[in-house]
């Protein structure tokens, strides 16, 4: 089936009660998907009459209890950035399909890996998301779920990075039961009209998005900083082939990270000594298993691989910052990368004297 198929039947597994959407390409069919389904489970769909409103809406259904979702894509991620800022600073739970399209502006319905820094940092607050970067239609199946699971057990915005491929290809994915797995849902709980009287029976529900002093902002910009902290080293997933004897370091995330696992294979039946490292969650980022990984071997040489200019690239120099290791980069915006081409800028430039029979 297509990754947005794959999506929709990951929703409905992982007890999405409601979906807010509007359209946009590469995204749509997982609004068309859903909208058949919801009627026949209980379930609920609203098309509002925009991005903004959809996030918005989603928030509200939130509020009093459901687990709400959305999808979309380029402009659409930019005009949700508002929701998901609100739903940054006061702690409502809510799930994001994006499924990447080329840009800036309209640019093309296609694909891209152009939204990185967007969905992992968008809005006017520190980018308190998990964010997972999936590369297989399994992986949207599993890692929706496990979305769900994360943004009810976190209160923090969480996402699906998909892209325009993933969305439209058709590839075998094995659906299941999150319970046949053992996997355990978390459940959704009202953050509003909850019973009993506030302050008597329970505390009082304070959600706020607004302060009047920079003091009063900052105190609760710490504790969100505190709490992200912590969740951390609980969410954060990465992928890493890497040994003593490894040259060159192959480090890509989503789609791209399948030809990048792929070159790595082929290389090394090859003789030339190659790695992979893959992050899963780009945010929060695998920064400590990175820094491992390149730490093994001071020689070792990083080739970043993307279909972006730089996005990926910046936040694996960051976690970088310090070390000597050399970098290089196939950098190629809103266009697909074969395990061919990475391949090519490996050989390319690997000295000839340390290639195999040099």
């Amino acid at each position: 089936m297509t990754g947005n198929e794959v999506v929709a039947w990951a929703a409905l597994v992982a007890g999405a009660d409601f979906m807010y959407g509007y359209p946009i390409t590469p995204q749509n069919e997982i609004m068309h998907y859903w909208a058949r389904l919801a009627p026949h489970f209980g379930r609920g769909f609203l098309q509002t009459e925009d991005e903004m409103a959809a996030g918005f809406a989603m928030l509200g259904g939130a509020l009093v209890g459901k687990k709400t979702f959305c999808a979309t894509a380029g402009p659409g991620n930019i005009l949700m950035q508002e929701p998901i800022a609100m739903a940054e600073m006061m702690r409502i739970p809510g799930v994001w399909v994006i499924q990447q399209r080329g840009g800036p502006s309209t640019a093309t319905v296609i694909y891209s890996q152009q939204e990185l820094r967007l969905t992992t940092a968008g809005g006017n607050g520190e980018g308190l998301r998990i964010v997972y970067s999936t590369a297989f239609h399994q992986e949207l199946f599993e890692y929706t779920i496990k979305a769900f699971n994360r943004a009810w057990e976190y209160r923090f915005p969480t996402f699906v990075l998909g892209d325009g491929y993933q969305a439209k290809m058709r590839e075998a994915v094995t659906l299941f039961r999150p319970e046949a797995r053992g996997w355990t849902l978390t459940p959704a709980e009202p953050l509003v009209r909850r019973p009993g009287i506030p302050a008597l029976d329970r505390d009082p529900v304070h959600l706020r998005n607004t302060f009047n002093i920079e003091e009063e902002l900052y105190d609760r910009l710490m504790a969100q900083l505190a709490a992200y902290d912590r969740l951390t080293p609980e969410v954060v997933e990465w992928e890493v082939e890497v040994g003593p004897e490894t040259e060159v370091l192959l480090v890509a995330h989503g789609i791209v990270a399948r030809a990048a696992k792929q070159a790595c294979a082929m290389l090394n039946r090859q003789g030339y000594k190659v790695g992979y490292f893959r992050p899963i969650t780009v945010r929060p980022f695998p920064g400590a298993a990175l820094r491992e990984a390149v730490a093994a071997n001071p020689n070792l040489r990083l080739l970043v691989v993307e279909s972006a200019y730089g996005q990926l690239l910046a936040l694996v120099k960051a976690e970088l910052y310090g070390f000597t290791n050399a970098i290089d980069t196939l950098l190629k915006p809103g266009v697909g990368i074969t395990a061919e081409e990475i391949m090519a800028a490996v050989t390319a430039r690997t000295p000839k004297e340390v290639r195999p029979g040099g």
